[in-house]
């Protein structure tokens, strides 16, 4: 039982007084003070009415520990994921973090990425991958990078490490954003994203790289989404050669025009 912890750590969470939520809740503040005391036992409307105030099912308050949840899921938690409310909507993730409890930012290489899409949901499988910190990421949100290769995304060089965001609802994809999806069969995939879960249960990927055809996956072959964030490459890319020949051009045009001119004032 965790209720009265629960309910003093997401008091404390909103910034509220113990007068400010016991007047919400139409309850005396002593009532309020006893229940997070232990003292008190709240009967079923009580329960309930902490769950609507809160956002979160009374089996989460009462059989959860919430201190032992990472920033970042208790952020989403507040936000209304609750695996008792969402059900299958809530996508459990495997997450490590640091002494300070904050979370890490979990490093998915080449190598790791074969058996990413069978042991991403595995706590063991996650603590060997390689972690590190970017500090200007924020500590409310979850971050993962994963090296991506071939040519499909150019001009994001082969090789690329690229960082993404969480993604809890995929109803919140954004279309013509990229993002990196883990299938089932196909792995790791990095692709600018059309969302057709809605109409058609799929989402459409398409490449940077122009020479790749965009294709469709059925959600149900999906098991995580990351939205992109960054990317880290050790390659300088190469020179837009097509926009250096516009230049050049458009230099020349005008060097053609001043001549012109200066013919004409003669």
């Amino acid at each position: 039982m965790y209720f009265k912890e629960n309910i003093k750590l997401l008091r404390k969470r909103r910034g509220r007084t113990q007068d400010d939520v016991a007047q919400a809740l139409e309850m005396k503040r002593p009532t309020l003070s006893g229940y997070e005391n232990g003292v008190g036992t709240p009967n079923l409307n009580a329960l309930i009415q902490f769950s609507d105030y809160f956002g979160v099912a009374v089996d989460t308050l009462i059989k959860v520990d919430l201190s032992a949840l990472s920033e970042s899921q208790l952020t989403q938690l507040e936000k209304g994921f609750d695996t008792f409310i969402k059900g299958s909507n809530l996508r459990v993730l495997a997450t490590t973090v640091d002494p300070d409890n904050e979370e890490n930012i979990e490093l998915v290489n080449v190598k790791a990425s074969a058996g990413y899409a069978a042991g991403y949901a595995d706590p063991d499988y996650i603590k060997i991958l390689p972690t590190f910190k970017l500090p200007f990421l924020s500590k409310q949100k979850k971050y993962r990078t994963f090296q991506i290769t071939g040519d499909s995304m150019l001009p994001i060089p082969d090789a690329s490490y690229v960082t993404g965001e969480f993604v809890q609802d995929w109803n919140y994809i954004r279309n013509q954003h990229a993002y990196i999806i883990v299938t089932k069969e196909d792995g790791v995939v990095f692709k600018v994203v059309e969302s057709r879960i809605k109409e058609e249960g799929k989402l459409k990927l398409h490449s940077l790289n122009p020479l790749y055809l965009p294709f469709e996956l059925p959600v149900g072959e999906v098991v995580e989404v990351w939205k992109f964030v960054n990317y880290i490459s050790s390659d300088v890319p190469e020179p837009n050669r097509e926009k250096d020949q516009l230049a050049a051009e458009v230099k020349s045009l005008k060097e053609q025009v001043k001549a012109i001119q200066m013919k004409l004032d003669l």
